[in-house]
């Protein structure tokens, strides 16, 4: 039952991590938009942020292909501990990604032209998705852990 909830979190990572690469990376005009105020879209340091978040966008490329390459080898990593360490590392990148929102979350979002808001579209789904893959892979490894 644990394997069949191994193979099905790392599938939800592959399509976040791959969805993230291709937002971010390959849309970041898009992404761009959704973290900087319309009032500033004008700005040179717009510019500066679309290209920004490519980086962004590398880094999920890279989990991603990690899940990718977890799910067409399970046997390279049989043990418990193994899976384990693996799922919470997942849990981390998208721990780290909702922990830092989690701020901007509680003092209400965007103000006038101050950050982005995570209490609506697609910062709240980003948001929401990256606290239950973060729950998702952290349960699953510890489960690992526990066994």
């Amino acid at each position: 039952m644990l394997s069949i909830a191994f193979v099905i979190v790392l599938l939800f990572n592959l399509a976040w991590f791959g969805a993230a690469f291709h937002y971010f990376s390959l849309k970041q005009f898009s992404a761009a938009k959704v973290l900087v105020p319309h009032t500033s879209r004008d700005s040179p340091l717009f510019l500066t942020i679309a290209a920004s978040v490519r980086f962004l966008g590398a880094m999920n490329l890279a989990f991603a292909v990690l899940s990718l390459l977890l799910l067409l080898n399970l046997a390279a990593f049989p043990a418990d501990s193994q899976r384990a360490l693996l799922l919470l590392t997942f849990c981390v990148a998208h721990g780290g990604q909702f922990y830092f929102n989690v701020p901007i979350a509680l003092s209400g979002g965007r103000k006038g032209d101050a950050l982005w808001d995570v209490l609506q579209g697609p910062m709240r789904f980003i948001f929401v998705v990256d606290a239950i893959l973060m729950l998702a892979n952290g349960a699953t490894g510890i489960a690992y852990y526990a066994r």
